[in-house]
């Protein structure tokens, strides 16, 4: 009897202790939470929450003490309770703490500084998005039209050709566009819908492809509002905008939202810049089951008058001034429409799958001006660019994670087709923006590219292990239609991506890394099929070496030393018009990130890099590669009281740069410090936002250029720009129900 009694006690104990305890956690608004760190003190297992904010903690008995934490949210703690019934749990938001961040053995850990950046201070305006990313420059060159000029990791990207940009997986990026390689105009995101920011430098992730060479950036709008809310902002040079968003559906399983906005301003420029954009986007989420699946909808639509890039000589000479033209019939119009469909499967507690499809309609025209009369000295060199493009795609990534005696991890495995078809796209001579002197490009670009990826992460013990491969596939197609015969050019390549990252975590506040891998950035389906160019699918090699450590619970540092080599370069050639392929060029420098929350109410950030560039085929003197940074310093302190009060400083540095090959024309850096003030008062918010404090006298964007004005009878080669931002005052309130 005893004996039974005992072999009872020893199957209910082992019952007990290897239950599998399980839960849900949201916020106070029913909003689920991910990437919940929850902990069983007793036996110091851990897991996360999903994005579904579901967890799964095996071998905890009942009566063990759970501690939940997530640098958002108050830690929780609490007693796990009988294994018959998920148990739910809220966590109550906090002002970010970086005492919440742990670092641990994650591959992603770098975009945590993202995440308590965007959290202290939010994103207000379509320029601030690229900047949330550390490292990362813009620059605007046509008052808020075209997409934005991006400067990292000593490249000047132009406006896409080396970092690979999507939203909720949605591809911005354009190949073979009108303008310009891997254009990438982000005005279709409505600022306020972000909730994340996913991030990585150099060409090291298999899920990310073309472009993704200096590195990547997906944003992450929300799933659901925590409340709705209009905002009016109103500011100097004519400009206003209109913000809403509003729930529609906002239930435990199921939730949709809209959110809208109008933006229109003169600018500071002598010829009004009559820029008006229009944005639209819903997103809808539900859960059938623990599967979940998504749908969106974006609308974006934008025009504007002005305003390219002037020279320098006609603002020295008195002829105009900063905010002058030489040609004020520039401009264009642009806009997108993006349809996705999402559908995330839970297989097994250790696998899922996830699956998107997309569509987008696309248009632009531009209209620009970088020569004057150096080619025409009758009509003028005005160039336009024309694309309309529908793109398809879909993608689907499966995951499934393993445990073992001595190995624990995951293996990853995805696939992913798109197929771009810009039809008409142009490139042509224009006169004062209503009449076709000459066509110069004009034809059909059927573009296809499928890509594969496999990847593991093998934890064994304090190390990491990501060995990974990727495959792509492009088919180049095009029916040029100044040619009297039909007919269509092809061409295809293949490229293989294998990349290593290896990880060793000394405790859950540093974390040693060594990161290595092959990435590409395709070349233009015309210049593939016209040019025959032997650099199809031109390679990208490099590595990182660095760490990420938290000296103190309220501190947060990353260094890193990094190496990358291109066997192509693109330059942007402004008399064409277009982005041109050139030599081979190499990079290596250091980036720098500290975070510092010196009170609980306010926090620091200072993002420092260093970047030495150089053309590997050219002389000494003559091997600048031009417009790459050297160095460049982002910082700012940011405020936020218990009372309602809140405010922020930040201050952008980027250091005089090579114009061309040998350094004999620079671009003039700059230093310029915005401010933003308010005050939160029950459901609304009042706020003040100036731009260019000191009112600095800035270059925004630099390019040497040869050109001619009307009364030179010789060209002229230097430095042509656009005017920074002066002093900018905009004043918002918003109203939140």
């Amino acid at each position: 009897m005893k004996l039974q009694l005992l072999s009872l006690l020893l199957f209910i104990s082992t019952l007990a202790i290897g239950q599998t305890f399980k839960g849900k956690v949201q916020d106070d608004f029913g909003i689920p939470i991910s990437r919940v760190n929850v902990l069983d003190i007793d036996t110091n297992t851990h897991t996360h929450t999903d994005v579904d904010g579901y967890f799964e903690l095996t071998g905890t008995a009942s009566g063990n003490t759970l501690v939940l934490t997530h640098e958002s949210y108050q830690t929780l703690s609490i007693e796990a309770g009988s294994v018959d019934e998920q148990v739910s749990l809220t966590m109550q938001r906090i002002s970010i703490s970086l005492d919440e961040v742990v670092i641990g053995n994650k591959l992603d850990a770098l975009a945590l500084i993202a995440d308590v950046d965007i959290q202290k201070n939010p994103v207000n305006s379509s320029q601030e998005i690229l900047q949330k990313v550390p490292g990362l420059f813009i620059g605007q060159h046509a008052g808020g039209g075209k997409a934005e000029q991006i400067f990292l990791r000593g490249f000047d990207i132009d406006h896409g050709t080396d970092i690979n940009l999507t939203v909720d997986g949605l591809p911005v990026n354009m190949v073979s566009h009108a303008h310009g390689q891997g254009y990438a105009d982000l005005h279709f995101v409505i600022p306020e819908t972000l909730q994340q920011i996913d991030f990585g430098k150099g060409p090291y992730n298999e899920n990310k492809g073309n472009f993704a060479t200096a590195g990547y950036v997906d944003f992450r709008t929300k799933r659901r509002l925590e409340r709705s809310s209009l905002k009016l902002e109103v500011g100097q040079f004519d400009t206003y905008r209109l913000m809403g968003m509003f729930n529609l559906l906002s239930k435990d399983e199921h939730n949709a939202y809209l959110a809208t906005e109008y933006i229109a301003t003169d600018g500071p420029f002598d010829s009004p810049q009559n820029f008006d954009r229009i944005n639209i986007f819903g997103k809808y989420s539900g859960l059938i089951g623990k599967d979940r699946i998504g749908a969106s909808f974006s609308y974006f639509d934008s025009s504007w008058d002005a305003y390219g890039q002037i020279p320098t000589r006609a603002v020295e000479d008195g002829s105009i001034g900063r905010f002058g033209a030489i040609d004020d019939t520039e401009g264009g119009t642009t806009g997108r429409t993006n349809f996705q469909l999402s559908y995330d499967k839970q297989i097994s507690k250790d696998a899922s799958l996830k699956n998107m499809v997309y569509y987008s309609d696309y248009d632009f025209e531009l209209y620009s001006n970088f020569t004057f009369f150096l080619e025409d000295p009758v009509n003028g060199d005005q160039i336009r660019q024309k694309e309309q493009r529908s793109i398809f795609g879909l993608r689907s990534d499966y995951e499934q994670s393993f445990s073992g005696d001595k190995v624990d991890g995951s293996w990853s495995a995805g696939i992913e087709l798109r197929n771009d078809r810009s039809e008409d796209n142009e490139l042509s001579k224009t006169r004062n923006r209503n009449e076709t002197l000459e066509r110069i490009q004009y034809g059909d670009i059927n573009e296809t590219n499928f890509g594969a990826y496999l990847g593991a992460k093998f934890e064994l013990g304090r190390w990491t292990i990501n060995p990974a491969v990727r495959l792509d596939y492009f088919d180049f197609k095009y029916n040029d239609q100044l040619q009297t015969q039909y007919q269509t050019q092809q061409n295809d390549e293949v490229i293989v991506s294998p990349k290593l990252n290896v990880l060793y975590t000394l405790s859950d506040d540093l974390q040693l890394y060594a990161k290595t891998g092959k990435g590409f950035h395709s070349n233009d389906t015309r210049v593939v099929l016209g040019q025959e160019a032997d650099d199809i699918l031109p390679a990208a090699y490099g590595f990182d070496l660095g760490y990420l450590w938290k000296p103190t619970p309220k501190m947060f540092l990353n260094m890193a030393y990094w190496y990358l080599y291109l066997e192509q370069e693109f330059v942007y050639v402004g008399d064409a018009g277009i982005v041109e392929p050139s030599g081979k060029t190499q990079r290596q420098g250091f980036d720098l990130s500290y975070r510092y929350q010196i009170v609980s109410s306010l926090y620091w950030n200072l993002d420092l890099n260093y970047t030495y560039a150089r053309a590997i085929d050219e002389e000494e003197g003559s091997d600048f590669i031009p417009l790459a940074p050297d160095w460049t310093l982002v910082s700012g302190l940011n405020y936020e009281s218990a009372f309602g009060l809140y405010g922020s400083a930040n201050l952008r540095f980027l250091d005089d740069r090579p114009a061309n090959e040998d350094n004999s024309i620079v671009a003039e850096g700059y230093t310029v410090v915005d401010l933003n003030l308010g005050y939160k008062w029950r459901r609304f918010d009042f706020g003040v936002q100036v731009q260019n404090l000191f009112d600095t006298e800035w270059n925004e964007t630099q390019f040497a250029t040869e050109s001619r004005l009307q009364n030179e009878t010789n060209p002229v080669e230097e430095i042509h720009f656009t005017p920074g931002t002066p002093f900018f005052l905009k004043a918002l309130i918003q109203y939140n129900f």
